[in-house]
């Protein structure tokens, strides 16, 4: 993780100063802010690998904050809150956080999670061309996860690049059911403590959104509770 970087916003400054240990541990430089509109700045200054967000900051909600990061970032987003409501890490993942973790935490969970998050690839260190990867869905749909793109029908899909990377790894074998562990292996490239309610979580919001965008309200099934299949059109 050499020369990576992480900035931490966080308000508790006991909180702030554990996380950054705990980064600094796992081998990225930290920098730390205690509002929202710092830690907004923080990012577009530095452009970190990484970015820890705390729910519940003085001036911003960390989820307003999560929306203007990722209007110029691919940094990873990791959500820290002591909310226990599940509509707040629904939003959270809606706005392209990449994972939360609820607090109290231990900080081995911390370091797990966030080495599982930095084994992902993001579109910068992809590489590439205009010869990229194109993923056909079916239905008009049309995904090129290299550079995080959802199309239908010419238009853009607002999608997460988190939800980019699951719909192409289920367009892959379209009609084919793929377990919840083998999406975990093909999206973030390892186990997730929780991982079963991202991937829950992550096709919800896929249903929403390609919903709206009209390809239909079931693009996506759930087959026997434990897995899930693209149905092509």
């Amino acid at each position: 993780m050499s020369g990576r970087r992480a900035v931490v916003v966080e308000d508790d400054e006991d909180l702030r100063d554990l996380v950054e240990h705990v980064l600094r541990g796992a081998g990225l430089e930290t920098s730390g802010a205690e509002t929202g509109e710092d830690g907004v700045r923080l990012v577009r200054d530095l452009q970190p690998d990484l970015v820890t967000l705390d729910v519940q900051l003085p001036d911003l909600l960390g989820t307003e904050v999560c929306r203007q990061v990722r209007q110029f970032s691919d940094a990873y987003v990791m959500m820290i809150t002591s909310r226990t409501d599940e509509v707040d890490r629904l939003l959270a993942l809606d706005l392209g956080a990449d994972d939360y973790l609820a607090k109290p935490f231990s900080p081995k969970e911390l370091s797990a999670r966030v080495s599982a998050l930095l084994r992902r690839p993001r579109m910068a260190t992809r590489g590439g061309s205009e010869a990229d990867e194109v993923v056909q869905a079916g239905g008009g749909l049309v995904l090129v996860p290299v550079r995080q793109v959802a199309m239908l029908d010419g238009e853009p899909v607002p999608l997460t690049p988190t939800e980019v990377d699951l719909l192409a790894a289920l367009a892959r074998e379209p009609g084919e059911p793929q377990d919840r562990s083998v999406l975990v292996a093909a999206v973030w490239g390892g186990d997730f403590i929780e991982s079963d309610f991202l991937i829950d979580v992550h096709v919800a919001s896929l249903h929403r959104k390609l919903r709206k965008a009209g390809s239909g309200t079931d693009r996506i099934r759930t087959v026997a509770g434990t897995a899930y299949v693209l149905t092509p059109q």
